[in-house]
């Protein structure tokens, strides 16, 4: 149970810093701070993804609450406007915990009041819970008024006239559709008196956007009061907001049914509190989505990226025994290779993927072989369409595909072309690439190897080209000045040009792949260099201090961050392959192990009661105090946390 108690709560700026989340496992999620303050135009109750819309639409923004006891009102909500921070709820709430689900208690004279909120797993429906713990007099009235929005997640709303502020009222529920074209929002509540408002709440400020540069001010409808009124202690209310009309008076078997649910899919309970919290965190990013089960990259704003679900499947899924959730994916991906390639993303606002990466192909074939050689009872036509999808990724890369992409004539992978950024190091602002390292890039020659081993497990062909792969890339790629390894060799198609600037990518050359391509004393020189001038305790930076373009922080505007991104911020995800490598260079010892549980991981650990609570972020800040950024719930960061806790680092118990 991760918990924050009213030291933390209490406290303005402590209270937005913390945030939670919770899923649908279809893409659909509800998020917010631990105080209920919104500070993102994603922060929402119910944010929906329907099957036939190609983006998520945030419908139910967040509800206010008024609790009366004695005569006295009691405003438990918080809002920032742009006049300021009104009303100030969070002062009368004692604690937020997870457990397993996001819950709030609230302390005013004379009461003692919890809320719960959750998902329904496989819906677009978000239940709200009210229990009256405590009540030294009676009754307790409870008001809630809904805020709605109605857009697209990405966007922001503002008072219009083409809004129907109409309402359609029946037994215990009541639903609205403001916009022809979206949605109906059903709002299912226990024994409630509805009193009909109709206004607009005008000029909410959302500090994130804000911060990040981007517009920040929304208005939102409330489109009528629901009152409850609450007997005593062990009363209670609920309201189920959802694209379907559901039963309010069906809650408490909702509960009981996610409460077994999620507790089903856990696939281990360690004594560590924060350990579970990530087993739990793990399930939130696998979805199926548009008919395919996938990956959400992250959260609160990524969709099904490529690299990303490869990457982030090894810890969330392998590691942890899900094989049968790790065949769907990879089969459903699988059908997905074009000319040698899968999809680097499926954006939001199409169905149609987008196929600019060099890694991601290859990322796919490494976790197909790890697939393979792991999962117990593989089928035959399931082993057919996988190598099929394999042999058709290392032919693709050998005969040439997309964006240059192409074996040249000393066995290594040259990609890249004029504005298009191929690698995960793919930032770019308007026709600005920010690393577009074209060339030979370090992690994919390491990646293309790794690959050329999967192949060659069932088709030989493949043995005499990964040899020479393998024999080349030392020659190319080893910095006899530096004692490490090139970011790039052969630089935009020039032969013999070498980027030395100093980057995490060559971890991939001695860790976090299955073969390692380097002589154990080499890749000691390479650990211990990355070790002294990329690690931090929240990840590796992304170019070394000192280096040209080195950015301390990500923050700032679009542009501000996005030249940031990959120029020295620190990114957790790159640890699961710096870890591997720092132990296999000691040899990977009981004393190693347990030295790397205490300096790499206890910091991550701890991160998991900061920033999105039960999570790990996308990325820091390169320079202390390493300031957590980015996307708040990262698949990838949770991923290779958990491939470290139960592949890399295991416990001396398991």
């Amino acid at each position: 149970m991760i918990r924050c108690g009213a030291s933390l709560l209490r406290t303005l700026n402590e209270g937005v810093r913390r945030e939670w989340l919770d899923t649908n496992g279809r893409g659909g999620f509800a998020s917010s701070t631990v105080i209920g303050l919104n500070t993102r135009r994603y922060h929402a109750l119910l944010v929906a993804a329907p099957p036939d819309i190609a983006t998520r639409l945030v419908l139910l923004a967040k509800l206010e609450e008024t609790v009366t006891v004695g005569g006295v009102h009691y405003d438990l909500g918080v809002n920032e406007y742009v006049g300021g921070v009104h009303p100030r709820g969070f002062e009368h709430q004692t604690e937020f915990r997870l457990d397993p689900f996001p819950m709030f208690s609230y302390a005013v004279p004379g009461a003692v009041l919890e809320k719960a909120v959750f998902m329904v797993h496989g819906e677009d429906t978000t239940v709200v819970q009210y229990t009256l713990r405590a009540a030294r007099v009676g009754p307790v009235r409870l008001e809630v008024r809904p805020l709605v929005a109605f857009r697209d997640y990405h966007g922001l709303t503002r008072e219009n006239a083409a809004l129907d502020p109409a309402i359609t009222v029946g037994s215990g529920w009541f639903s609205l559709t403001p916009y022809p074209g979206l949605p109906t929002l059903w709002l299912a509540h226990t024994a409630a008196t509805l009193e009909p408002q109709g206004v607009w709440y005008r000029d909410f400020l959302y500090r994130a956007e804000r911060a990040r540069g981007l517009d920040c001010v929304e208005d939102l409808f409330d489109p009528c009061a629901i009152q409850f009124e609450l007997a005593g202690a062990g009363a209670t209310a609920a309201l189920v907001a959802s694209t379907a009309l559901r039963s309010a008076e069906a809650v408490d078997a909702y509960v009981a049914a996610e409460r077994q649910r999620r507790a089903a899919v856990t696939v281990s309970v360690p004594a560590d509190v924060r350990v579970r919290a990530l087993e739990r965190a793990a399930e939130h990013y696998l979805v199926e989505s548009h008919g395919r089960r996938s990956i959400i990259a992250g959260y609160p704003w990524f969709g099904e990226w490529g690299r990303d679900t490869f990457i982030a499947l090894r810890g969330l899924c392998l590691g942890r025994g899900r094989f049968d959730v790790a065949g769907e994916i990879l089969r459903s991906w699988a059908g997905t290779v074009s000319a040698g390639q899968v999809p680097n993303c499926f954006p939001d606002s199409t169905t149609e993927p987008a196929y600019n990466a060099v890694d991601a192909s290859l990322w796919f074939v490494v976790v197909v072989g790890e697939y393979l050689a792991t999962a117990p009872d593989v089928g035959d036509d399931e082993r057919r369409l996988l190598r099929g999808a394999v042999d058709a990724i290392l032919e693709g890369y050998a005969a040439g595909t997309r964006f240059g992409i192409g074996l040249d004539d000393d066995g290594l992978i040259r990609a890249g072309v004029p504005g298009v950024q191929l690698t995960w190091m793919d930032a770019k602002v308007d026709d600005w690439v920010v690393t577009p390292r074209a060339g030979k890039p370090v992690e994919i020659e390491a990646l293309w190897v790794n690959a050329l081993d999967v192949g060659a497990m069932w088709a030989p062909r493949w043995v005499a080209l990964r040899d020479r792969a393998l024999g080349t890339f030392a020659e190319r790629f080893w910095n006899e000045r530096d004692s490490c390894l090139y970011d790039v060799v052969d630089v935009d198609g020039q032969r013999g040009s070498v980027d030395a600037r100093f980057r995490p990518n060559q971890i991939f050359a001695v860790g976090g792949l299955p073969r390692r391509l380097l002589a154990r004393s080499r890749a000691r020189q390479v650990v211990s260099a990355v070790e002294a001038k990329l690690w931090t305790p929240l990840g590796l930076r992304s170019l070394a201090p000192g280096e040209s373009g080195y950015a301390p922080r990500y923050a700032g505007d679009v542009r501000e961050r996005d030249g940031a991104y990959h120029q020295g911020t620190a990114w957790p995800w790159l640890l699961g392959a710096f870890v591997d490598a720092w132990l296999w260079v000691r040899g990977n010892t009981d004393e190693a192990r347990a030295e790397a549980r205490h300096r790499f991981l206890e910091p991550l650990l701890r991160h998991v009661e900061d920033a999105g609570l039960g999570h790990i972020s996308e990325v820091a800040d390169g320079d202390r105090p390493h300031t957590p950024g980015g996307c708040p719930f990262q698949a990838w960061s949770v991923g290779e946390a958990l491939r470290l806790l139960h592949v890399v680092l295991p416990s001396p118990a398991a």
